[in-house]
């Protein structure tokens, strides 16, 4: 008895000092870990969300890259982190939703090992094809498809990419086959869409834009829920759902994510200063110039959100067998 009740008065002790800690949070500064190298679009996006932080809120934000295996590396730092608010970390849709499935061992449960935290922005896919291409729209390449099953090429920044699984699931509900030609990142896989070496290209929207800009590519189809309408060259794209195939969304997005067992009233003071920020009309135009659309959301928003996200994901590429080679 006496040693349930010492056990019952440190459970105890444990939950004054977590609350105490949200109380004095923070008293030093927060390390807020990319999981890719700098300069890239993640990192562009926690760098605009950590300055943003900041200013609103009078923190030391600092951001640190830790790449590797597709995200796991620097997740894995988070999810092994102390959970007192002071590590944080920026995923997205592939080593939160997609890599669980793709990789045969994941040094962390995107499900279990963290807290959510906020949603923060989303990216379609574009589907893209030369500017001398006689496909117009995404029905041409349906009935292209269908008449000539796997002897059109899909040009995707590597196999298991949110590029490469929007084009697989664009497949399956339209029921045609192309055949995927995967490249390593989407700067090749672009230059070869401009050369005419294959017929389409699923490509993020930061790397559309400049060859849209430069009329070497046409855009046929977004793959988000609705139009980019803040985003000019592609305004007046359809979506894949408007063009004949509700209910179809793929998008890549990102989102801030703490260890486990953060405690929750520190976990929604980042919540309030992320969505403060991306409220912020300077933040909302520099996503805009690379494609992207604001995502704030609640942490049980995103928590809801990543487990259908997992779910939708790994179901696609268990029933379609994509490897990762």
């Amino acid at each position: 008895m006496r040693k349930l009740g010492m056990l019952a008065l440190a459970a105890a002790m444990a939950v004054c000092s977590g609350a105490a800690n949200a109380d004095t949070w923070p008293a030093r500064p927060i390390r807020l870990v990319v999981p890719f190298p700098p300069g890239g679009g993640t990192d562009a996006v926690a760098r605009l969300i950590a300055e943003k932080m900041s200013v609103q809120a009078h923190w030391t934000v600092v951001v640190e890259n830790r790449p590797g295996a597709g995200g796991n590396v620097g997740l894995d730092v988070v999810a092994k982190a102390p959970a007192d608010g002071y590590t944080i970390g920026l995923g997205q849709t592939a080593n939160l939703a997609i890599n669980p499935a793709l990789y045969p061992k994941m040094p962390f449960d995107p499900l279990r090992d963290f807290a959510p935290v906020s949603t923060v922005a989303s990216q379609p896919v574009v589907l893209l094809v030369n500017a001398t291409s006689p496909f117009r729209t995404l029905k041409d390449v349906v009935a292209a498809a269908r008449a000539k099953p796997e002897s059109l090429r899909m040009g995707t920044p590597g196999n298991g990419t949110v590029a490469h699984l929007a084009g697989e699931l664009l497949e399956r509900q339209a029921r045609f086959r192309l055949l995927n030609v995967p490249y390593k990142g989407a700067s090749p896989a672009m230059m070869d869409l401009v050369g005419n070496q294959v017929e389409f290209n699923f490509a993020n929207t930061a790397a559309a834009i400049p060859q849209l800009t430069s009329r070497k590519v046409r855009a046929l189809a977004v793959t988000s829920a609705q139009r980019l309408r803040n985003v000019p060259q592609l305004a007046g794209v359809p979506t894949v759902a408007e063009s004949g195939y509700a209910g179809f969304d793929a998008i890549t997005w990102t989102g801030l994510v703490a260890p486990a067992r953060t405690p929750q009233a520190v976990v929604e003071r980042i919540n309030l200063e992320v969505r403060k920020a991306l409220d912020t009309r300077e933040v909302q135009d520099k996503l805009a110039a690379e494609g992207s659309t604001p995502m704030g959301s609640t942490p049980q928003q995103f928590a809801d959100y990543l487990r259908a996200e997992h779910q939708k994901w790994g179901g696609l590429i268990r029933d379609a067998n994509i490897k990762l080679d």
